[in-house]
């Protein structure tokens, strides 16, 4: 079997294609934020920077409302229920909003003291990152809405609505970032504007879409625990993988300011190519979901096979894409001689870990779709444990700089491969656990 076998690439290429889209508009709209901002100077920029990646943050954590609830509307589409698939977007709607109130309590409370932590004290940058962020959370709400909404989405196998609605609200953001950040003269607060009216238009599509189904609204409180229980595990799946970059960068901060900027850059197109990669692992959700809903664990396997070599085709083709392009990418980013040395040590790690990666991020969306999320939690917590953070933490007490740190992330993605392999070649991960079928 390959990747290009006829009549297998379409069902995965279908629903990967758009879920890219998806997952790449929202990085490539905060690069033309990030834009706009700058040319108001270092401080507004900054203040973007911290205000940015404190929403950002949030946002991460509580990804689970796409992820989960994609696990068990896809369950349920599976067998044949789509108002059960549909009924399960309404209950994670409702688990949104209300921990997206929580979000927006928490930053109002707090955006000074997390601000001035996060910009290692007070001063300007870290008032203009309060301001920024009092104003943008409140989309906080809108943000988990529309997670929520793409979640029950891709569970039925409709990624071309939630493909439209992201990009309806990208591009909004996009028209009016500019608008008022300059002739408005709102300046940096101009940003959060426009991120909460593009927020807000998207989430406001996911909803009418939710509404059209023509299901009630009435939250129920055991669907909502069975959300939270996967929400659990995949919550401290996200946290274990936040911390751990962030020991990374750390590390790379104390080794040296040259060696900060390649980590810098090397960790941002890791980042990106991640989620070129992960457009498998949402195709495979959604497909191992449906499959094993309708009580077919021979297709799920024949899924998880096809997956894995598309993951295994791309990840090497980007590895292949790098080496070649060596030469001419890191510039694009520095002209600093010290800098560009670092990267090129970082480079090599960067492009031999992308075969490993494709692969890891496939079977990851396999497990997720099977519900196998206490696996997933479990395997990252390890793997974290075991390879990453002690290397990471070792780098710079023992003299090896980057090398250490990304022979750290080599480590921890290659354990994670070991460690979905095993599983996916056994039974287990085929048996629907309780908090999906619940």
């Amino acid at each position: 079997m390959s990747p290009s076998t006829p009549g297998q690439a379409p069902g995965v290429l279908a629903l990967a294609a758009p879920a890219l889209v998806v997952l790449a508009a929202e990085p490539l709209y905060l690069l033309v934020d990030t834009a706009v901002v700058g040319n108001l100077g270092t401080v507004a920029l900054g203040g973007l920077a911290v205000g940015g990646g404190l929403l950002a943050w949030a946002a991460a954590l509580l990804n689970f409302l796409a992820y989960g609830t994609t696990v068990r509307a896809a369950r349920r589409a599976g067998a044949g229920d789509r108002a059960g698939a549909v009924a399960e977007g309404v209950q994670a709607t409702w688990l949104a909003l209300a921990l997206g109130l929580v979000v927006l309590a928490v930053f109002q409370l707090l955006a000074g003291p997390l601000t001035r932590l996060l910009a290692g004290g007070a001063g300007p940058v870290a008032e203009a990152g309060e301001t920024w962020l009092r104003i943008a959370s409140f989309g906080a709400p809108l943000l988990l809405v529309s997670l929520a909404g793409n979640g029950w989405l891709r569970g039925v196998q409709e990624l071309r609505r939630p493909m439209r609605y992201v990009l309806a609200g990208s591009l909004l953001s996009l028209l009016l970032c500019p608008l008022l950040v300059y002739p408005a003269g709102l300046g940096l607060a101009g940003s959060a504007v426009a991120n909460v009216a593009g927020q807000a238009l998207s989430a406001a599509l996911f909803v009418r879409a939710l509404g059209r189904e023509g299901l009630p609204w009435r939250p129920r409180p055991a669907a909502l625990r069975a959300q939270l229980v996967i929400g659990r595990d995949l919550l401290v799946r996200a946290a274990v993988l936040q911390i751990a970059f962030l020991v990374a960068t750390g590390v790379a901060a104390r080794a040296g300011t040259a060696e900060l900027g390649a980590h810098q850059i090397g960790i941002q197109l890791f980042f990106f190519l991640a989620l070129v990669l992960d457009a498998y692992a949402i195709a495979a959700q959604t497909m191992v979901g449906q499959a094993l809903g309708a009580g077919r664990p021979d297709d799920a396997r024949v899924t998880a096979r096809r997956v894995t070599l598309w993951g295994l085709a791309t990840g090497s083709l980007v590895a292949v894409l790098l080496l070649a392009l060596r030469p001419v990418l890191p510039p694009l980013f520095t002209d600093d001689p010290a800098v560009l040395a670092q990267a090129d040590v970082v480079w090599w790690f960067l492009a031999a870990v992308q075969p490993l990666a494709g692969v890891v991020f496939a079977l990851d969306g396999v497990l997720m779709g099977a519900g196998d999320v206490g696996y997933l939690r479990t395997i990252t917590i390890g793997s974290a444990l075991l390879g990453f953070l002690p290397l990471s933490l070792l780098a710079v007490p023992l003299g090896w700089g980057l090398a250490g740190v990304w022979t750290g992330l080599a480590l921890f993605i290659a354990l994670r491969l070991v460690a979905v392999l095993v599983r996916v070649a056994g039974d287990r991960w085929l048996r629907a656990p309780e908090t999906v079928t619940a």
